[in-house]
Parts: structure tokens; sequence; C-alpha cells
């Protein structure tokens, strides 16, 4: 009997304190513009979190009321899936990502976990699921809402590193993909946009404190970094690191975001150009107006740890 007292103690004590949280939310931020979800590096069948934060991520959408989530890669670790009938898809997304609000679209790029797997069956997946959004490795999407329009362009960063391409026994897709193909296409996609605001969304940062291998970043800002700054796009965003940094450049217009994961955070220090760093989990909100461009990265409570914020 003690123990079911404790038990219904405990139950009571998580529901107060969730409710208080929850209390503490200011939904006003996200009133009259345009809001994107940002999530990724989440497949872990719930654990380290990820069940917490898509909850959140479904309660908060009751009042954001996100167009959809930008799902920045690596949704199935540790060896991506095999075909679209893979049990990972449910137990690391449908019933993970279960709440009513989260049944919005949802629009993916392959991280590196997805390459050690078949990166065809991510696309595929496109025709089994109704939210689930990819008609190719990397495409483009302009979205307009409360006189807000913004271009939004997905990018396959791992086969544009090197040291995937080399590695065929564990990214086999990774050397079959055409670099020069997908960076004229990234070039000629950003020249021709007319939208007020402009984000690119890779797996892999361009500018990020982390131990992954030098090779990442250097790769990326000889091949992709180049073309952002031609073209001034406002932020560039990304996962892989599982942690939250924003970075700025000298002599770079871009902010530079990496986004947390949505499960198994990791440790982070700030370096040069570093504005705001956490090694906390969590996810981001887009927030996108006329006049102005907004970021939050929040925790697992749904605390707004830091705001990038862009204005014209």
């Amino acid at each position: 009997m003690k123990l079911k007292k404790t038990f219904l103690l405990v139950v009571l004590a998580l529901v107060s304190t969730w409710a208080v949280a929850q209390d503490k939310i200011d939904y006003s931020v996200y009133e009259d513009k345009c809001n994107f979800y940002i999530a990724n590096d989440l497949g872990r069948n719930g654990y380290y979190d990820q069940k917490p934060i898509a909850e959140l991520m479904g309660v908060m959408a009751e009042e954001v009321g996100p167009e959809c989530v930008i799902a920045a890669g690596d949704i199935h670790h540790f060896e991506g899936v095999r075909s679209v009938q893979d049990p990972l898809w449910i137990t690391n997304y449908e019933l993970i990502y279960s709440h009513p609000e989260l049944m919005i679209d949802w629009f993916p790029i392959c991280g590196n976990h997805e390459y050690r797997g078949n990166t065809q069956a991510v696309i595929d997946y496109s025709r089994i699921s109704r939210r689930w959004e990819m008609p190719a490795r990397y495409y483009t999407r302009s979205f307009s809402e409360e006189g807000t329009t913004v271009r939004i362009v997905w990018i396959d960063t791992t086969p544009l590193i090197d040291k995937y391409r080399e590695e065929y026994d564990k990214y086999p897709d990774a050397c079959q993909q055409d670099i020069d193909t997908q960076l004229e296409w990234l070039d000629a996609t950003l020249a021709a946009v007319k939208e007020d605001w402009v984000i690119v969304v890779g797996h892999h940062p361009i500018y990020a404190e982390t131990s992954k291998d030098d090779i990442e970043r250097l790769n990326l800002q000889q091949r992709v970094d180049t073309i952002l700054r031609r073209h001034r796009v406002d932020m560039y965003i990304n996962g892989h690191i599982h942690n939250f940094q924003h970075i700025r450049v000298q002599g770079s217009p871009i902010d530079y975001i990496t986004n947390s994961s949505g499960s198994l955070s990791r440790k982070v220090q700030p370096i040069e150009g570093t504005v705001f760093c956490s090694p906390e989990p969590g996810f981001s909100i887009l927030s996108a107006s006329p006049s102005s461009l907004e970021l939050r990265m929040l925790d697992k409570h749904g605390k707004v740890l830091h705001t990038v914020t862009r204005t014209k």
C-alpha cells in the first residue's frame, strides 16, 4: 500500500512540475509569425530524453502552430534503416512523435547514420507515411504565411565530405552521389530566390566546436560556404554535434546554427566566433515575420536558452 501511495505522489509531483513549466512558456513570441520546428539526431527508441522532448514538441505545437518539422538528419541511429518496412520506423519515429499536433509535414534529409543503411528507403518512406515528405536527397520549398515568405533549402552533406566517400564499407551510397551536380543545383537555386528569408539546412556543420574530424568542416567550408556567402543566405542550420551552438564568423553575413539532439546530447565549449553554446538536448523553433527572423533554442523543459535574431 505504501508503494502505491509513493508512486502516486511521484506521478502527481511530475504532473505538477510539468504544469508549472508549461505556464512559464511565453507563447506570445510565436504569434503572427511563420513558425517551423527544427529537430535532428533523434532515433533512440524513446530513450535519452527522446520521448519527453517529443511530447513537449507536441504540447507546444498546440500554441505555436508550426508549419512543419525540419528534420536535419540522423533520424535513425545507428545503422540507418534497411527498408521502408524496417521496425525502426515505428520504434524511432511513429510511436515517439505520436502527438496529434505533430501529424504535420516532416521535411527530412539524410544524416551520416542514414548513409550507413538504405538511403533510398528514407526517400521512399514518403510513399508510406503521409507526413514524411522527402522528394529527393536535396530539395527546396517556399513557405508563405502571415505576409512572410521563407525559402528553405535542404542539402545532402554526407556525400560532400571526403571521408564518407572513402569509407565505402560503412557508407556505400556516399561515393555514388554526384558532388558537382548538387553544388551546381545549390548555386542556381540560391541565385533565383525572391523570398524574404533564406535558410539552408544540412546535417553536418560548416563551423562548430566538435571532436569530429576536421575534414568534415573543411570540405563544407570549401564546397558549400563559398556558395552560401555569395548569395548571402540568412542562416545555415545543421545537427550532427548533439548540442546547441551559434557561430558568427568574421567576414561572413551568415548565422551558423547547430541544433541540439532530440536525444543524447554532448558537451560543448566555446571557440572563436561562438555567440552561444549549450550541452542541453532539445529542439529549436524558427519564427519569421517580414521584418525579423528569430531562432529560439529550447531545452527539454521548453526553456528558451538562446535566441538568434536577424532584422531587415
